[in-house]
């Protein structure tokens, strides 16, 4: 009798085993897909075409474009202004302005690029 209640309690603790790691896989599948490779004209354009963005996303942005140059300040101060006027920041920290073209065509008094 002992013999077979230890049985069954070692069968109902296996199937508890089962079903816990059974919902454990199908829970992390939802959590987690699998990535899916991108080719580069797949790539979202938000934010980088002219007019894409809101004013308050110019500050992530500008600080993004601006992050590897010495000159921060004055580069966060002309990126934004240049954000709140033209609404688009170039990707990257640097170049990429033919995506963006309000920001690559403003020009300084002497002629030179008032967007950084």
């Amino acid at each position: 009798m002992a013999r077979k209640n230890s049985i069954l309690m070692l069968s109902l603790l296996l199937v508890k085993l089962l079903l816990i790691v059974e919902n454990h896989a199908t829970s992390s599948d939802e959590l987690a897909p699998s990535p899916q490779p991108q080719t580069p004209g797949s790539l979202p354009m938000y934010g980088v075409t002219q007019g894409s963005l809101k004013p308050q996303e110019c500050a992530p942005r500008c600080a993004e474009r601006c992050s590897k140059t010495q000159y921060k300040k004055p580069c966060l101060f002309f990126c934004q202004k240049c954000c709140a006027k033209c609404l688009c920041v170039p990707p990257g920290t640097y170049g990429n302005k033919q995506f963006c073209p309000c920001y690559n065509n403003w020009k300084t008094k002497r002629g030179g690029p008032k967007c950084p």
